[in-house]
């Protein structure tokens, strides 16, 4: 079982309040953080969750706007002044990395550990042993991404009376038949779906970054455990929301809900919402679990058999 954790780093949109930064949203896997966007003054953000800047970690940037790409600068150099040695991916637009590089040339400030940026494009974008990144085209006014988080499939429920019967000694060749390998016992071969209950499906989190709602997310996100969307307005803006090609709570809910994801948690809130806790009803009036992020917020996520 790996731990799966998310912290919301930044909740406010286009400007910072005195209780909201902006945009970051940081998932833990295991030992490797997975950050999604970089608003301004990220770096100080993470530092206060404890989280650490020389680990494994990638950065997916939704889109090039300034409040989800400007901490990135200062995340790079600060990871450098404190030695980070760890490879980094960064993951988004062509044009984060054309700002990375022209920062850095104008500033002169040199890394000491390895980048690679990837251009985001629709389809699989990461592919690790036990999970793949997916991106999917949003709709916004510069090119932009969602991105969802996927991990592979579980073997079932492990029967131990199964194995006893089967005259498999417990230990490693339990282990093995756990991990999906078949063992030899004797002149016998056993297979693991002998022991194992049906697969168990991998957890699914999703991140819209700044969008409209649309059908194509819609299938996107379908059956994700969380959604992190796009919640910058409230029903007394739908129409900015439209102009400004954002959503609102009650649009996300509504996304939300026909995607079937199990929990909705709403980001992005314009500066205008002191209390978002209308917005937070607006949503709840759709979707049965909502949850509005807060600077610092942080849960874990369970397998789906646990919720």
């Amino acid at each position: 079982m790996t731990h799966l954790r998310i912290v919301f780093l930044g909740t406010s949109a286009a400007t910072p309040t005195g209780s909201r930064g902006l945009s970051a949203t940081a998932i833990q896997r295991g030992d490797e953080l997975l950050l999604f966007d970089a608003g301004e003054g990220v770096q100080q953000a993470i530092a206060k969750a404890g989280l650490g800047l020389n680990r494994r970690m990638k950065i997916f940037i939704t889109h090039i706007h300034g409040d989800h790409t400007v901490g990135l600068l200062g995340l790079l150099q600060s990871m450098s002044m404190t030695g980070r040695d760890k490879s980094l991916d960064i993951y988004g637009p062509e044009r984060v990395w054309e700002l990375v590089k022209e920062v850095r040339r104008i500033l002169g400030f040199v890394l000491t550990f390895p980048v690679r940026f990837t251009k985001a494009y629709s389809g699989v974008i990461v592919d690790e042993e036990e999970y793949v990144v997916k991106a999917a085209r949003s709709e916004h006014e510069v090119d932009s991404y969602a991105y969802c988080i996927e991990e592979r499939d579980r073997p079932g429920a492990f029967h131990r009376e199964n194995a006893i019967r089967l005259g498999v000694p417990e230990g490693e060749l339990w282990s093995r038949l756990q991990h999906g390998q078949p063992v030899i016992v004797g002149d016998k071969k056993i297979l693991p779906r002998q022991v194992l209950g049906p697969k168990r499906r991998g957890r699914r989190i999703g991140v819209s970054g700044d969008t409209r709602p649309n059908s194509r997310l819609t299938r996107f996100f379908k059956d994700c455990d969380v959604l992190i969307f796009d919640s910058t307005y409230g029903d007394d803006q739908a129409e900015r929301a439209v102009e400004n090609l954002h959503a609102t709570a009650r649009e996300a809910a509504m996304l939300a809900r026909n995607a079937g994801a199990s929990l909705l948690v709403l980001t992005h809130f314009s500066a205008r919402y002191t209390d978002v806790s209308p917005l937070l009803f607006q949503a709840a009036e759709v979707h049965p679990k909502v949850m509005a992020a807060t600077d610092q917020m942080a849960f874990d996520i369970p397998y789906p058999e646990d919720w």
